[in-house]
């Protein structure tokens, strides 16, 4: 029996997602969360879950961060995204970030099932006209490669680096993350590096400029 969880802020999309995945995977079991922290928690409570399906436009959160979060704290789960967006560059980040697989909210109940076989069969898959955009699109290797970076950070280094963007002081960090603030500036230092940047300012720059729109 497969088992699934719908990560998407809007409760009628995730009811009508639900029972698209239900009908086309009778016997599944569907969980469902509204924003990133409950669904870090619903992962934790079932890490035999197969796949998720991730809208990326969740409150709270910058863009793919959630994914990369998701993927850092439970690398064992597939995580497809299931997204409005439909443009090349969000979707050569989001593969880059680890998703195995993308499709859009305006996908057709066929194409959607489809999706949903061959990922839990294991395969990296888009639907043929998201294939077909980006055979015709040129590449952004810079995007793709820092994008690559992002997935190399640690749940706690996404969680403090989206704070930075925010424009949060070390001190601001530390009392919501519950954390001591040289812990802060240690999981800086890593980020800072990781990304190749110098400081706080260029690195909020940085993710602005690639997950800010997404």
């Amino acid at each position: 029996m497969h088992r699934l969880l719908i990560v998407d802020d809007h409760p009628l999309y995730r009811l009508a997602l639900r029972q698209t995945v239900e009908a086309a995977l009778p016997g599944a079991r569907v969980d469902e969360a509204g924003a990133l922290e409950p669904a870090l928690a619903a992962l934790a409570a079932a890490p035999d879950t197969d796949l998720v399906l991730l809208d990326l436009q969740l409150p709270g959160t910058h863009g793919l961060l959630a994914l990369g979060e998701l993927r850092a704290a439970h690398p064992g789960v597939a995580v497809a995204i299931l997204s409005a967006r439909d443009d090349a560059p969000t979707i050569r980040q989001a593969l880059a970030m680890g998703a195995c697989g993308y499709i859009t909210k305006h996908a057709a109940t066929a194409e959607l099932h489809e999706g949903l076989r061959a990922l839990l069969d294991g395969e990296a898959w888009l639907p043929a006209a998201l294939r077909e955009r980006l055979a015709r699109t040129p590449r952004d290797n810079a995007a793709e490669s820092m994008a690559a970076r992002l997935a190399s950070l640690s749940p706690q280094q996404l969680r403090v680096l989206q704070r930075v963007a925010e424009g949060r002081l070390n001190k601001q960090i530390a009392d919501e993350l519950g954390i001591q603030e040289r812990t802060v500036k240690a999981h800086l230092t890593v980020v800072f590096e990781k990304l190749g940047v110098r400081n706080r300012t260029q690195a909020g720059v940085l993710l602005q400029a690639l997950v800010g729109e997404a």
